[in-house]
């Protein structure tokens, strides 16, 4: 594993910093499993709770820069995923997206969270449509960032083969080796030092099972499918210069549920991390025009 450069250290320790505002929680769920998630309270008003989902090489904490900015005016939530930070794995070894889902939704429940704003980011976007077509009721909007579309609906060498080649490398790799080889990929070559520390430090916190059955559950979904069950407000965004879930890819998932995709230049597909401004924008004006911020 290669030395980390002072100055991503250094970035780090501020990012770190302002993460301590948020401290990690945890809350018991059925059968001895816990979820953990960092959340901003909000000033009292009457704005529904924004809850953010995280990628496969991410976690809750990716979203400090939206905690702060956001959480000032509403209730803002962003969980570890089941096999993530402190959260209890889902039961299969090759699970879909319902099962995540699942997990979801009691998470919801234990929160009194009866009804929200979903955004999901590259995987995060598979367990949000997932959701969001079981309990349309529970979602007044779904934003989706360069969403991951999933490999069910493709032949099985080529599911297979995405899925086998992605474990291959965690093996190989170990989550260090992997924040090292694969994170400056997250990104545009307009981020900052400080976004690629960000970025590369949140991958290398993964826990290989968790990332394991997050890689079958890529291999499993079938995002689009979900979304034409969705009957509600759905928009799709991506970085200009995302290389994982191009905005091509992103536009094609646009068409299917109707809406316009919208591109944010010089970003990629960690864009809500190196582009946090325009990005929480984008997630502010969606709350708000998807009855996030209730009349007063």
């Amino acid at each position: 594993m290669s030395a980390v450069p002072s100055a991503a250290v250094d970035a780090n320790a501020t990012l770190e910093a302002r993460l301590a505002r948020f401290p990690a929680r945890q809350i018991e769920l059925a059968n001895q499993r816990v979820l953990s998630y960092l959340e901003a309270d909000g000033a009292a008003n009457d704005a529904l709770p924004l809850v953010l989902l995280h990628g496969i090489g991410s976690g809750a904490a990716s979203w400090v820069q939206q905690l702060e900015a956001l959480g000032a005016n509403r209730r803002v939530l962003a969980w570890d995923a089941p096999g993530y930070g402190m959260s209890t794995p889902v039961a299969p070894e090759s699970p879909v997206a319902s099962d995540y889902a699942s997990v979801l939704t009691e998470w919801l429940d234990a929160l009194h969270i009866e009804r929200c704003v979903l955004v999901g980011h590259s995987l995060g976007a598979i367990i949000a449509g997932a959701f969001a077509a079981i309990h349309p009721q529970r979602v007044s909007g779904l934003l989706l960032l360069s969403p991951a579309g999933g490999y069910g609906a493709a032949c099985a060498d080529v599911r297979e083969t995405k899925r086998d080649q992605r474990l291959a490398m965690l093996n190989e790799l170990g989550p260090h080796g992997l924040a090292d080889k694969r994170s400056a990929n997250m990104l545009s070559p307009h981020a900052s030092d400080e976004a690629r520390a960000w970025v590369r430090w949140n991958m290398s916190r993964v826990i290989v099972r968790g990332y394991a059955q997050a890689t079958h559950l890529l291999a499993n979904a079938d995002l689009a499918a979900d979304l034409v069950r969705f009957k509600g407000r759905i928009n799709v965004a991506v970085g200009a210069d995302d290389t994982i879930t191009t905005p091509a890819a992103c536009e094609r998932l646009a068409l299917v549920v109707g809406t316009q995709l919208q591109v944010v230049p010089r970003a990629g597909h960690a864009g809500y991390i190196e582009a946090s401004a325009a990005y929480t924008a984008i997630i502010d004006t969606f709350c708000r025009a998807s009855a996030g911020q209730r009349s007063q």
